[in-house]
């Protein structure tokens, strides 16, 4: 069945059944670049799905292929520090399931929590805690089992990708809060007992949503920052954006590693 957003897609793309979707977060647009592009709709051009007003969310969907593998991004995301309600931050996952989608990649530029952790590189997340208060299930009734969010083979398959390309892969907990304000270092802290290894402002509620609809799905935080408190700069979002389109390089090649070679 299609969603409201999918009905008003060109009819071009509307019978377009990509293998996989991607989220891309802060400073990470850039990865449609690599892509072999077939299609671009702007957000604005469909119904429920809204644009982001932060900088380096471009606000749209790019249709194409990686290593033969048909794909679809969402180049940027809306945000709940936006005013967006639960179902509007989700919307774009419900287009890519609605087209068919088999699985789908979150990603976000995120504070580092774990002092092991390098600024710069990836953390493939293994579990999350949403601290957002909200959900996009609320008012449906719908009993979603959260277990295993993020996809162990998966996770197994972009390990070893890691590994064979030589790029720090590091796995975490990521902590999903609602911002927009950075974290004060009391918060760091809290965060740090309740098990986090990286905090940010998106991605757990695109999970539930994706987990919800049937989707795979696997999540990667590109390090942009130590989170308040466990550095010596000032945290600025235009920093956060550079050192995600730094370490976008990496995880273009491990998305051709393992998309381009599905098993």
């Amino acid at each position: 069945m299609e969603s409201p957003a999918q009905e008003t897609l060109p009819d071009k793309v509307r019978a377009w059944k990509p293998k996989a979707g991607i989220v891309l977060g802060s400073g990470l647009g850039g990865f449609v670049d690599s892509m072999e592009v077939f299609a671009e709709v702007d957000y604005t051009q469909l119904q429920g799905v809204p644009a982001s007003g932060v900088t380096g969310h471009a606000g749209r969907l790019v249709y194409g292929s990686v290593g033969g593998v048909d794909l679809v991004a969402a180049q940027g995301r809306a945000h709940l520090y936006e005013g967006c309600s639960p179902g509007e931050v989700t919307a774009v996952v419900g287009v890519m399931a609605a087209m068919g989608t088999e699985l789908i990649v979150l990603t976000n530029a995120a504070g580092a929590l774990n002092e092991d952790f390098t600024t710069g590189n990836w953390m493939q997340i293994s579990d999350h805690l949403n601290l957002t208060g909200n959900s996009p299930l609320l008012g449906k009734g719908h009993f979603v089992d959260m277990s295993s969010v993020y996809s162990p083979r998966l996770r197994g398959q972009f390990s070893k990708a890691a590994r064979a390309e030589g790029i720090t892969l590091h796995e975490g907990v990521y902590a999903g809060v609602l911002g927009p304000q950075y974290e004060t270092p009391a918060e760091v802290r809290m965060l740090k007992l309740l098990g986090a290894d990286a905090v940010g402002m998106s991605t757990v509620l695109e999970a539930i949503q994706a987990r919800a609809l049937g989707l795979e799905v696997v999540g990667f935080s590109c390090l942009t920052n130590p989170a308040a408190g466990m550095g010596d700069s000032r945290l600025d979002h235009e920093e956060v954006l550079k050192v995600g389109e730094r370490g976008a390089g990496d995880m273009v090649k491990l998305l051709h590693s393992v998309l381009g070679n599905p098993g």
